[in-house]
């Protein structure tokens, strides 16, 4: 198995907000398919009025998923294991007025108080870490009960191979990421997570799919337009935003409950 490589969260810090390098592709391409979900989600569960809620977001790397609860009115905790990637969530929140709370910590050993948060979230984070199971138990101690838990990441299938490892990773033509940034045998199959939740005290409630709702010739023509500089990811991510769909087999998301 390849080495995963999570230092790129260090070295490629500086560009989370920038609309020319990849990072930014977690805000506009991602954030536009799941930010509406799980808004969704928490006014079902604590009504239009979020001031209440205490939100841990684990991996929150930039700030880029952090600020979008933050702007729901969510009381937000962001934790990574980066320090730069802190550092620039740290500034960030401070140039747009956010009051958001970081820290650097490793999501495996959380450094909160049992029950302390009402939600928390876990998204593009588990695929990077081998004890992920361990980041779910976590998570299960800092929430109420009844509690949110929230996650998205990708699942093992010969679709995510071609898409995220040969596509995205190794192909020159195709190739926006660098080497290992997603390693294809630490993706996890939708089974394997209901099965650890519940193991850990979650009730699976929902799990949803993710598309490119674009012809896949059209996909490939948008890649090799921002490959010859003559769009940025920012452009790119708008043009490939992903959208909900009952298809797990590439990225998928969703939220659990934990057992009161």
């Amino acid at each position: 198995m390849e080495k995963i490589n999570n230092l790129i969260y260090d070295d490629l810090a500086e560009t989370w907000w920038d609309e020319k390098k990849f990072l930014h592709l977690l805000k506009v391409m991602v954030n536009p398919w799941r930010v509406p979900y799980f808004r969704t989600v928490l006014e079902k569960q604590y009504g239009k009025d979020l001031s209440r809620v205490r939100l841990l977001d684990i991996g929150c790397g930039g700030g880029v998923l952090a600020e979008e609860f933050a702007s729901m009115g969510c009381q937000v905790t962001g934790i990574d294991i980066s320090p730069r990637s802190i550092e620039i969530a740290r500034k960030h929140a401070v140039r747009t007025g956010f009051s958001i709370e970081y820290h650097v910590s490793s999501a495996t050993q959380l450094p909160f108080e049992r029950e302390s948060f009402e939600a928390v979230s876990c998204c593009d984070v588990l695929e990077h870490i081998h004890a992920w199971k361990q980041v779910i138990a976590e998570a299960g101690h800092v929430l109420k009960p009844g509690g949110l838990f929230f996650f998205d990441t990708i699942n093992r299938t010969p679709e995510s191979r071609v898409q995220f490892i040969f596509g995205l990773q190794e192909f020159p033509l195709t190739r926006l990421m660098p080497a290992n940034t997603h390693v294809w045998e630490m993706f996890i199959r939708p089974e394997e997570l209901t099965s650890v939740l519940q193991e850990k005290g979650f009730v699976l409630e929902d799990m949803k799919g993710g598309k490119i709702d674009k012809n896949p010739l059209v996909t490939l023509l948008d890649v090799q337009q921002q490959k010859w500089g003559r769009i940025t990811f920012a452009e790119l991510g708008r043009r490939l935003e992903l959208k909900l769909d009952a298809d797990l087999s590439l990225n998928y998301l969703g939220y659990a409950r934990k057992s009161a």
